[in-house]
């Protein structure tokens, strides 16, 4: 049994290459070894998400503050609030982030995951106004 602590590890701002808007993350590998799992804590300000991108294990986002927006591409827009569980499969490209007027922090757990940055998601798919 082991115990991950957020308390001592290094806070980071988030890539702006693979995010839009101000944000922070704390990363925790090696919650397991098999089957790998990485966990990464979360925070978005208003507005920030990530850019689109899938994983090729599951990731599930765990909302401990504020309001997670997330979209499946080709799907609605959602939210999550505090205590609520996203699970994303395999595959799914995808984006979360902080809804418009609330700061969100989420942790991610990424089993057996490796990403792939696509593009960003532009301000009117953020809005739910874009066409594609």
């Amino acid at each position: 049994m082991d115990i991950f602590a957020l308390e001592g590890r290094s806070v980071e701002p988030v890539d702006p290459d693979n995010f839009t808007g101000d944000g922070t993350l704390i990363r925790m590998p090696g919650v397991s070894i098999s089957p790998p799992i990485n966990a990464y804590h979360v925070s978005f300000e208003p507005g920030a998400r990530t850019a689109w991108h899938s994983h090729t294990g599951t990731q599930l986002l765990i909302i401990v503050r504020g309001r997670c927006r997330v979209q499946k591409h080709g799907g609605p827009i959602s939210e999550a609030g505090v205590g609520e569980i996203v699970s994303i499969e395999p595959g799914e490209v995808h984006w979360h982030g902080a809804s418009a007027e609330t700061a969100t922090t989420h942790v991610a757990v990424n089993v057996d995951v490796e990403t792939d940055w696509l593009g960003k998601v532009s301000d009117a798919e953020y809005s739910g106004d874009s066409q594609d």
